[in-house]
């Protein structure tokens, strides 16, 4: 069978597939990377690939899967121009967990309780929908999406056993988790701050933390801007603690507001 014909061959048998399938196969390969599935009803090359984080939720890709094994896994994507059809045994292995995060849709409220809070973010167990087979909860909440302030550690924005009302996200199908945000349910402070106030207004703040580049301001409730090093003096300095401390009142000028990016840029060096 000639190239062109091989690959017709192939757009034929990958076209009606969709996402959501079901597919059913045998594991031709097992690398590190992912694992090779030669679909039923197209025996000449194996068109299906599992990545490493699809293969379980649960167990190491050598032990989830070995050559010969015969597997079904859920279609994730379909990619015509690779000649691949992108899978998930984990979906098959965990049926009710999948269905309920794929019936979840962005915006959607949840209720749950903090079931652990770690370095990279906080767990959520959910009123609704079935336990994880790994992790103390299905809901996860990165560290961003916590709170629309500055904050140095979890613990002061929620704790364990606290119940929360919080916005679903999206469905990380490589760790079998609903992606909440808690703050998306709380008014964004910097929105309505920054209707108030304009690129050269004069304001009064205190400084709430130094940094080797500079010193934030908190210059209302909920709200802190950066002062970076050349604009704390007048004159060049190396540290900030060379003209302020922590805690102190200081006036500074608005130079910019990044509505995008929620950044408030401060000078305090016009101010003396």
């Amino acid at each position: 069978m000639g190239d062109a014909s091989a690959g017709q061959a192939i757009r034929s048998f990958l076209a009606p597939i969709q996402v959501g399938d079901r597919c059913s196969g045998v594991v031709a390969e097992v690398t590190r990377s992912q694992v090779t599935v030669t679909l039923d009803g197209f025996a000449t090359q194996p068109l299906g690939v599992v990545g490493p984080l699809d293969v379980s939720w649960q167990r190491r890709i050598a032990d989830a899967a070995a050559v010969g094994q015969r597997i079904t896994a859920e279609v994730l994507a379909v990619d015509l121009e690779e000649s691949r059809v992108r899978l998930s045994m984990a979906a098959t292995e965990n049926p009710e967990l999948w269905a309920f995060l794929k019936r979840l849709r962005f915006g959607q409220r949840l209720i749950g309780t903090v079931a652990a809070i770690e370095s990279f973010g906080v767990f959520v167990a959910l009123e609704e929908g079935p336990d994880h087979p790994v992790y103390p909860g299905v809901g996860f909440i990165t560290y961003p999406e916590l709170s629309w302030r500055r904050f140095e550690a979890a613990s002061e924005v929620v704790e364990v056993g606290q119940r929360v009302c919080c916005v679903f996200l999206q469905f990380d199908t490589w760790q079998g988790e609903a992606r909440l945000s808690l703050r998306a349910t709380r008014p964004d402070p910097f929105l309505g701050f920054a209707e108030g106030v304009a690129v050269g207004q004069r304001l009064t703040g205190r400084v709430t933390k130094l940094v080797p580049f500079g010193v934030f301001v908190q210059v209302a409730e909920g709200i802190e801007g950066l002062v970076r090093l050349p604009e704390l003096s007048s004159a060049p300095i190396e540290a900030p603690e060379d003209v302020v401390r922590e805690g102190e009142e200081i006036a500074v000028i608005v130079t910019d507001i990044d509505h995008e990016r929620r950044r408030l840029s401060l000078s305090r060096s016009c101010c003396r």
